[in-house]
């Protein structure tokens, strides 16, 4: 039998290592639809890849609802829902409007591009630390 408390309490039990891969994997995936869109993939391969995106973001809502319900109402809640809210709007983006994201990820990317090659250019010196 289904037992939804056995997993309530599995989620809110394991918290720090689900948040330590999901996190990641939602950062992950969103961008590897990013870099399909701004390649310029098939529009069948950046919805794959959406879709796949999707997945560790429900998750994540599914975990932050977890603590709301027993009254946990803090920071990392919010940031932790707000992160998967972000992801699930960017591959939404990336499938309904590939067009306008990979302008837009095109223009950025030149932009940084000729940032970096003026301040070569121009003897300024690039610390990195």
């Amino acid at each position: 039998m289904f037992d939804l408390t056995s997993i309530l309490e599995f989620s809110r039990a394991h918290c720090v290592a689900i948040c330590g891969g999901l996190v990641p994997l939602n950062l992950l995936l969103t961008l590897q639809t990013m870099i399909l869109t701004g390649l310029q993939r098939p529009q069948r391969q950046v919805r794959f890849a959406a879709v796949l995106a999707y997945i560790p973001a429900g998750v994540m809502v599914f975990h932050v609802w977890t603590w709301l319900m027993i009254g946990v109402v803090m920071a990392p809640t919010f940031i932790l829902l707000g992160l998967a809210c972000i992801c699930v709007g960017i591959n939404l983006w990336a499938s309904l409007f590939p067009q306008t994201m990979a302008s837009l990820l095109r223009g950025g990317w030149f932009w940084v591009m000729r940032h970096i090659r003026h301040s070569h250019k121009g003897g300024d010196s690039v610390v990195v630390s």
